[in-house]
Formats: C-alpha cells, structure tokens, sequence
C-alpha cells in the first residue's frame, strides 16, 4: 500500500497586496518551508472547486474551528473580498517535504457562515462578476501581448 501525504497551504491577501496570512495544515504544531517562506499550521479543511448545477459559477470553502479569532478573520476577509491562494502539495511521506504541485487556485472570499462547532468561508472564483467583485483588471496590451483591433480573426 502507498502512503500519499498531500498539504494544504494557503495565503491571504487583502485586495491592495497586502499578506494577511500564511497557513498549512499538514504538520500539527510546527510550521513547513514551501517555496522559501514558512507557512505555521492552522487546522483548516479545505474543500476544492464545485459548480453549480447551471454552470454558472464555480464555489469552494474553508472550514475552521469556531472562536471568535476565526470568526472576526474570516468576517473581515469577506468584508473586505480578500483575495485566497490555495496550493495543494503532494509531500513526501518520510520526510514530510514539498515534493509536487497538484494544484494552484486563486479565490476571493464571499461568503461566511458558522455555527458552534466550525465557521466556513465561501470563496468565489475571482473572475466571478455576479457572487463577488470582479478583481479591477483591464485587458491590456502590456498585460497579455498583441489584442485584435477588429472582431475579424481568422486562423491561417
């Protein structure tokens, strides 16, 4: 049988750039070094990318223990649509160590709700126009190389 570690790291970021937070929850008291940076431990679940049934937007969450640290973090991450880097790892199962990118998403925080046992925020995907505020991008030449000037593009 193989033993199959995966970490969850995540960094928050408030809409101008400033870091909130870095956080892992794969090593219980202590922190992991991931692309030269320490990421302490939050006990946190993350759970990945579900769309609804039209299609028409793509959801995930983060679930926390409940107090009231959490609760005001997360209350004012989606006040203040705090943009959420979700990197999932695969870790060497001996050593413990950041072997492989599974995935990178980037979300922004929309939601919360909560209750006794777990407080859990709602991320949207950041291009979501309708469940959040669209990040303040325009589309431009020096952003993405050469636009179209007309609607007429052909493929030779």
């Amino acid at each position: 049988m193989t033993i199959q570690a995966v970490t969850t790291f995540i960094t928050l970021q408030s809409p101008n750039g400033n870091l909130q937070g870095r956080y892992q929850n794969g090593t219980v008291g202590s922190s992991i070094t991931f692309e030269s940076l320490p990421y302490p431990y939050l006990g946190f679940i993350y759970n990945g990318a579900t769309k609804s049934r039209m299609g028409d937007n793509i959801t995930s969450s983060l679930t926390l223990a409940a107090n009231q640290i959490s609760i005001n973090i997360a209350s004012e991450a989606v006040q203040y649509f705090w943009s959420i880097t979700v990197d999932s790892i695969l870790m060497h199962p001996e050593t413990f160590t950041p072997t492989r990118r599974l995935s990178l998403e980037y979300w922004v925080a929309s939601g919360i709700s909560y209750n006794t046992e777990a407080v859990q925020v709602q991320l949207s995907s950041a291009i979501d126009a309708i469940g959040a505020d669209a990040p303040n991008r325009r589309l431009l030449e020096r952003y993405v190389g050469a636009l179209p000037l007309t609607s007429r593009i052909s493929n030779l």
